[in-house]
């Protein structure tokens, strides 16, 4: 059996030259998370209750600490002080997922430890994300779509998971190659269409076709520089691009009410627009990212994410 591809096609080497921050412009997750690093979990446990059930932020601030490696010896001793706390439960979970991707717990101790957190508060979907995060790149395919289900019963919006089953489908017949009918496309529509007007989810199309090249150009069915491929300039995919890119302009909220994983979505956006060769739409998008750049879509199908981030972002200005 092969080995699985790295989340969200990720090239894990090519990134370790300059440091993402996953926790993008949440200021408040950076100060807890430098203090979780110093052994103060009080401070993550007072942000983790502000931020109650706004499930999109509460994934997010979960993930972004159970990132760190020295989190799961903090979470355990923050368990040990409060056994009854859920989110203590949470937060090891998370960091026992992480370390799992990192090859370095096993599979199946993680997911009871998931299952575990998921079952003492059924309607948090945020236990179910950490499984998801793992089976997106470990399990089967119909773990995944049927704990998208779950998340997705809890919160129809959800945004992470979202990203991870686009990325997962999107992997799904890549000898079929630039297929318009492809199930990632139809999955992505269907989503964008259910959500309120104001859903980011309306970038999700966008997504989906970065994913879908992702898997193209490792498949050698697209070219490895996304800007020399044909991927991003047919009719449907302008359709996609200038739909996602009209709904930021009606919908653009910079400042703290913004989503909490909207540089994400900008990101993505930023990247279709520099491959199809929209400067000043993508310039625009450049000033609003600032220097929240994210790995995916740059480091798409095995780029230096920041060098291919920092020549997108300077041809744009240039152009514009």
């Amino acid at each position: 059996m092969s080995p699985p591809p790295p989340p969200l096609g990720r090239s894990r080497k090519k990134a370790a030259g300059h440091a993402f921050d996953a926790a993008l412009d949440d200021a408040e997750l950076v100060t807890a998370r430098a203090a979780l690093a110093q052994g103060r979990w009080t401070e993550v446990r007072a942000l983790l209750a502000a931020t109650g059930d706004d499930w999109d932020r509460r994934g997010h601030r979960f993930d972004v600490l159970g990132q760190e490696p020295t989190t799961g010896a903090w979470a355990r001793d923050w368990q040990l002080a409060e056994p009854e706390s859920h989110d203590a439960e949470v937060l090891l979970a998370f960091a026992a997922v992480h370390k799992a991707l990192r090859g370095k717990e096993r599979s199946d101790r993680v997911r009871a430890r998931c299952r575990d957190a998921a079952a003492r508060v059924p309607a948090d979907p945020t236990p179910i994300l950490a499984l998801l995060l793992l089976e997106r790149s470990l399990g089967h395919e119909e773990d995944v779509v049927r704990l998208f289900d779950e998340i997705r019963h809890r919160h129809p919006e959800h945004h992470h998971a979202h990203h991870l089953m686009v990325a997962r489908l999107a992997e799904r017949r890549p000898g079929a190659g630039q297929d318009p009918m492809h199930e990632v496309y139809d999955f992505a529509a269907w989503a964008a269409e259910q959500a309120p007007a104001d859903s980011p989810l309306a970038v999700l199309p966008v997504v989906a076709h970065a994913e879908r090249y992702r898997v193209l150009a490792a498949a050698g069915l697209e070219p490895p520089d996304p800007a020399a491929s044909g991927h991003w300039v047919g009719r449907r995919a302008r359709g996609v691009m200038k739909a996602a890119f009209d709904w930021w302009l009606e919908w653009e909220t910079p400042d703290e009410t913004a989503h909490p994983r909207c540089h994400v979505d900008l990101n993505f956006l930023a990247h279709a627009k520099s491959c199809e060769g929209r400067a000043a739409e993508a310039a625009a998008l450049f000033h609003r990212i600032g220097r929240h750049a994210t790995p995916a879509p740059w480091s798409y199908p095995d780029r230096d994410p920041y060098a291919a981030f920092t020549a997108a972002r300077a041809t744009a200005f240039g152009a514009a």
